[in-house]
């Protein structure tokens, strides 16, 4: 597939609510410094009891999609990356294309977990192969707290609410578009138990007047899963540098999922790139699944971290085992 898709637009959102590791202490047996040094996460963003995670596409789209220069209407494809859809059905994509007033584009949710927003990416670019007229709206957003165990220590201190969104075209235009080029993806489902959403599922069916079980919320093996994120992450992306004839040092900026500040450190080690080539904001947000990147990369280009003609490399690792690897051009 050739690189003749481009990001022209971007945008991202948060809650208003943060939520200190000061806070958690009031709520488990932790501390700032704990997290902190195991983390480098010092906030998160939390959405409100029931806000779903239409509540936060929307807004991140809207962002998006003025960043672009496009209306709503212009749209013929809506995805979002989720693995907190606001249902099981109607799908989440179909319910923002309502609300942006988009009319009756092809709507679909796509869940890889934090892989979401690279897999869909992927997707986005066949349809523009497809369709080489299309407007696509790729948004990722997820409201984690919605499936977050607060008793937990181990991992409520992870994660946080937000969305991020894009707009893709078989056209540049804008200020600083990106084109998409060479992606890899993968998946290893010898691995899901690692990291786990299960409660409520058809496997694992609740019965009416059932207490909800823990296992409704997230679960993880965090020793493993950090070892099969940098091991694979790193993998592929020199895999991807490689085939696309380039190596780490032609990268001006690598984009990680937001996880773990230990995650992201332990992955620049082994790609061997220049620390201060690493973009890093999980302190301000903690792991907002699929949403992280389009927050970061919205972000790179608001403090002026990315500029025209920056080379990008985004990587993302999440339960499905799932992970992914591309190449962005500025």
């Amino acid at each position: 597939m050739s690189a003749t898709s481009y990001i022209n637009g971007l945008g991202r959102y948060v809650p208003p609510r943060a939520v200190s590791n000061a806070d958690l202490e009031k709520l488990v047996d932790t501390s700032d410094e704990w997290i902190t040094a195991r983390t480098g996460i010092k906030v998160r963003h939390i959405a409100e009891k029931g806000q779903p995670s239409s509540d936060l596409a929307y807004e991140a789209s809207k962002r998006a999609l003025e960043h672009a220069g496009i209306e709503p209407g212009e749209l013929t494809h809506v995805l979002v990356a989720t693995c907190t859809p606001d249902s099981y059905c109607p799908n989440t994509a179909s319910m923002l294309a309502h609300r942006l007033g988009v009319g009756t584009p092809m709507a679909m949710d796509i869940n890889a977990a934090c892989t979401g927003f690279l897999y869909s990416l992927e997707i986005a670019r066949s349809l523009l192969c497809t369709y080489p007229d299309a407007k696509v709206l790729v948004t990722a957003s997820e409201v984690l707290s919605s499936r977050t165990n607060w008793a937990d220590r181990s991992t409520c201190v992870l994660f946080g609410d937000g969305a991020g969104a894009a707009v893709m075209t078989n056209k540049p235009t804008g200020e600083l578009p990106f084109s998409v080029g060479p992606m890899q993806l993968r998946s290893d489902g010898q691995y899901a138990d690692l990291l786990t959403i299960k409660g409520g599922g058809s496997a694992t069916p609740y019965t009416l007047g059932e207490t909800v079980r823990e296992d409704f919320f997230i679960t993880m093996e965090g020793r493993e899963v950090f070892k099969q994120a940098v091991r694979n992450m790193a993998a592929l992306c020199k895999e991807l540098l490689e085939k696309a004839g380039m190596d780490i040092n032609d990268v001006d900026l690598l984009v990680p999922h937001q996880a773990n500040l230990r995650i992201i450190e332990a992955l620049g080690n082994r790609l061997k790139i220049d620390r201060n080539k690493v973009f890093s904001n999980v302190q301000k947000y903690g792991n907002t699944s699929a949403a992280s990147i389009p927050i970061a990369l919205t972000e790179g280009i608001e403090q002026g971290i990315l500029a025209k003609g920056d080379s990008v490399l985004v990587t993302s690792f999440g339960a499905g085992l799932t992970w992914g690897a591309g190449l962005l051009q500025a």
